[in-house]
């Protein structure tokens, strides 16, 4: 089997690549084993003309419209290794060995949660990661922050327009003294007993004995790709404030000919909005390397 490109990962930066490739008529195969990152969400806000759906019926959605171009093929099966070179790349995927002469990266990153008891089974439910995302529907309540890094700090000035927050420092923060007076003056309640545990909907069990009750938490988890893929072709990779991501220019070309990057794998930082945006800059600039090197 030949294709034109060859699209590894099907959530929404992926899907939104091959849509930009199938309305130029190009033969597209798309891998995915249906493991989204935003799984675990009941709702997704943010995407324009979307918000509030359950971002598995969004994605459901954008897959049968996709599919109804002729040129599209979609494999339920992992890539397990890439071969070759541009304009004749191999992937290895089940029993399959299609060919393609351009590869775009769109799978997903893995979130490394803080070691809390009760943290993970809440995540994407009521701990979160970006309050764009899941911050209104939480009606202004009281917010927990807990602190993975720097980060915290930008998170904490921003929280307060969805809520009263309380920022959790976990021995993860070194406040200065004007960071401080930045958190007093948007009202920022600074808590530095250590989390025992997280039960309920969100109360934080403090190691005092002490609980306190949140409409709901955040968290930055440290982010890294949940595919090898990458690394192993050679693409150069970024460090940021969340962790490695590739490094791709502004036409999302990797540092390895004919194989791009777009969404969470490639971003220091993303949403669904900024991952289907990406996604259909990678097509663009995908089906222009096809015109300019037939």
């Amino acid at each position: 089997m030949n294709f034109d490109v060859a699209i590894v990962g099907g959530s929404f930066a992926g899907l939104s690549a091959a849509l930009q490739l199938a309305l130029a008529r190009r033969r597209v195969a798309v891998f995915d084993t249906g493991r989204r990152r935003n799984r675990f969400a009941a709702r997704s806000h943010g995407f324009l003309a979307q918000d509030g759906r359950p971002p598995g019926d969004i994605v459901a959605d954008a897959r049968a419209q996709l599919q109804a171009y002729g040129t599209v093929q979609w494999f339920d099966e992992a890539v397990s290794a890439i071969d070759g070179r541009v304009d004749d790349f191999a992937l290895h995927a089940g029993p399959a060995r299609p060919r393609a002469r351009r590869v775009i990266l769109a799978m997903v990153v893995t979130d490394g949660l803080p070691d809390i008891p009760g943290l993970a089974e809440r995540w994407g439910r009521s701990v979160f990661h970006c309050p764009y995302c899941h911050g209104y529907e939480l009606q202004q309540g009281r917010i927990g922050l807990i602190a993975t890094g720097p980060v915290a700090m930008h998170q904490a000035l921003l929280l307060p327009d969805w809520g009263s927050v309380t920022l959790f420092l976990q021995g993860a923060l070194d406040l200065s003294a004007d960071d401080a007076r930045r958190l007093a003056a948007r009202g920022v309640t600074l808590e530095a007993t250590r989390i025992a545990a997280i039960t309920d909907e969100a109360r934080v069990l403090l190691a005092d004995g002490r609980s306190i009750a949140c409409a709901g938490l955040f968290t930055a988890p440290r982010t890294a790709p949940a595919s090898p893929l990458a690394a192993q072709l050679g693409c150069e990779h970024e460090v940021g404030l969340l962790g490695p991501f590739v490094r791709t220019d502004t036409m999302k070309a990797t540092s390895v000919p004919g194989v791009f990057a777009c969404g969470d794998l490639a971003r220091p930082m993303g949403t669904v909005a900024l991952a289907v945006a990406d996604g259909a800059l990678a097509g663009t600039a995908v089906h222009a390397s096809l015109v300019a090197m037939p």
